[in-house]
């Protein structure tokens, strides 16, 4: 600890945001450009001699926060960035896009606001990237041995650079055109700019990783050609298979599900296309699902310019402060947030039939209506109990001319056949079985990340990727030096 009171005489302070003016007018990250390092230093001091660093196990990469907050405190950032990269791949994309469990893990926040960990990591990444700390790190030898990653989203990327450093010859797949999976197309510019995901990929191809887009494998590759071809499979494609909303209208045109939508804004911003052909311009947009999604499809709609924008979340607004009962410290708490997206719905007020970040709490959808030429134009809802059952005159009608599904995913993707030619178990809930080993039952398979855990965070998905680069090599070589964060059967910490 640099200064062994800074939690007490420090306030904290976050990475602040642009007017939201400015920024619904472009598609620029959120945050004030060059107003974090200013600060950060300062923020690092309030790390706190606590003894036993919870941050460490509610972060599942095990992120030696402690460490690199002191290294920053005293700004010596070449070591910060050392500490921070020998357990995480990626933290200039955990520091803009994590939900920061670490932080409600803080033992400051026991009783004081905790420190800004995600903005100290954000800040040490980007500090690496500017003074050449990052350098490409190729294997000193080759092994001989090769492996086939499937998918090129957080899971798969820190896979493919795990093993590719431990001397293995890697190909990565990705179906897209593209690299980054979720990344690339579901995660909106304003959240994470690109550039960041084209940095490490250079990185990445500079170690001699090697990169085959425009190709799903079980369609254009067949599954049992590349298994042959590998010494390894690591099937990380993520949980693509979205829920559906099964109410009465969901046929009508102009319902999309979220994953739909936010592919065609993030390929306008990519220059494939003049303007998104789902584009919320001029039009009255319900967005259904409370979640992280959700807040995307708000943020992409607020600067398409959509005439207005309600986001229905069927669970009660939390409150404001932790519930000791339901989600004691150091679990990650269900309070009310405000996201950059829902700040800007507020202060736009986009939504004036709803609460005033645009979302409309305990609100179930009861079915659609349409007109004649069979467009969605009506979303019928209902306030529901905590129990989910509705609450007898509370029905109500919301004009819509766009209809944006956002509930979550189940499992891969079933359509590209991978499964099915494998042969792969799967589990009830349709996600790949897999051992304690992150194997799945075809010997020389291995499933990480959400195809395998269900959806979940990105850093438990990079996690996933190094823990299952772990069990890989150990396949191939009979021993491994390389960290496993996580086994395949943790969960996040809870009651």
């Amino acid at each position: 600890m640099a200064d062994p009171k800074g939690f007490m005489t420090t306030p904290r302070k976050d990475w602040p945001r642009r007017p939201v003016e400015e920024r619904v007018r472009d598609w620029d990250e959120v945050y004030v450009p060059g107003a974090l390092l200013p600060i950060i230093s300062e923020q690092a001091d309030r790390c706190m001699d606590c003894g036993v660093p919870f941050c460490h196990d509610a972060c599942p990469l095990g992120n030696l926060i402690p460490e690199w907050n002191d290294l920053v405190s005293r700004e010596d950032w070449l070591a910060a960035s050392d500490r921070l990269h020998a357990t995480n791949n990626f933290p200039e994309f955990t520091g803009r896009l994590c939900p920061a469990p670490c932080e409600a893990g803080c033992v400051l926040a026991i009783n004081q606001p905790a420190v800004t960990i995600k903005n100290v990591e954000a800040a040490i990444a980007d500090r690496a990237w500017a003074e050449g700390f990052t350098p490409p790190r190729p294997p000193d030898r080759l092994s001989g041995r090769t492996v086939a990653v499937i998918g090129s989203g957080p899971t798969g990327l820190a896979a493919a650079q795990q093993l590719t450093r431990a001397g293995h010859t890697v190909a990565v797949y990705e179906k897209d055109d593209r690299l980054g999976g979720l990344m690339r197309y579901g995660i909106p510019e304003f959240k994470m700019e690109k550039h960041h995901l084209e940095r490490r990929i250079g990185q990445m191809s500079a170690e001699g990783t090697k990169f085959r887009t425009s190709t799903q494998v079980g369609r254009d590759v067949m599954a049992d050609d590349l298994r042959s071809r590998y010494d390894a499979v690591v099937i990380a494609t993520g949980a693509t298979a979205w829920r559906e909303l099964h109410v009465p209208g969901r046929e009508l045109t102009g319902i999309h599900q979220a994953m739909e939508y936010l592919p065609l804004a993030n390929r306008v911003r990519e220059g494939d296309l003049e303007a998104s052909p789902m584009s919320a311009a001029g039009r009255h947009v319900v967005i259904v699902g409370g979640g992280d999604t959700g807040a995307d499809c708000l943020g992409t709609a607020v600067r398409e310019g959509a005439a207005s924008v309600t986001q229905l979340d069927i669970y009660a607004q939390p409150g404001e402060e932790r519930d000791e009962d339901t989600d004691p410290w150091p679990t990650y708490p269900k309070i009310y947030r405000l996201s950059a997206a829902h700040e800007e719905a507020r202060d736009l007020r986009t939504a004036p039939a709803a609460h005033a970040d645009a979302r409309l709490f305990a609100a179930s959808t009861l079915r659609f209506s349409g007109d004649e030429s069979g467009h969605v134009r009506s979303l019928h809802l209902v306030e529901v109990d905590a129990r989910r059952r509705p609450v007898r005159g509370s029905e109500r009608t919301l004009p819509v001319d766009l209809v944006l599904l956002a509930l979550g995913f189940s499992g891969p993707d079933r359509e590209d056949g991978l499964v099915e030619q494998l042969g792969l178990a799967l589990e009830p809930r349709g996600t790949i079985t897999r051992d304690a080993g992150f194997a799945t039952n075809v010997p020389g398979v291995f499933a990480a990340g959400d195809a395998a855990r269900g959806q979940s965070l990105i850093v438990w998905a990079i996690a996933e990727g190094r823990a299952v680069a772990a069990a890989v090599d150990r396949h191939l070589t009979g021993s491994t030096r390389l960290p496993a964060p996580i086994g395949p059967y943790d969960r996040p910490m809870s009651v």
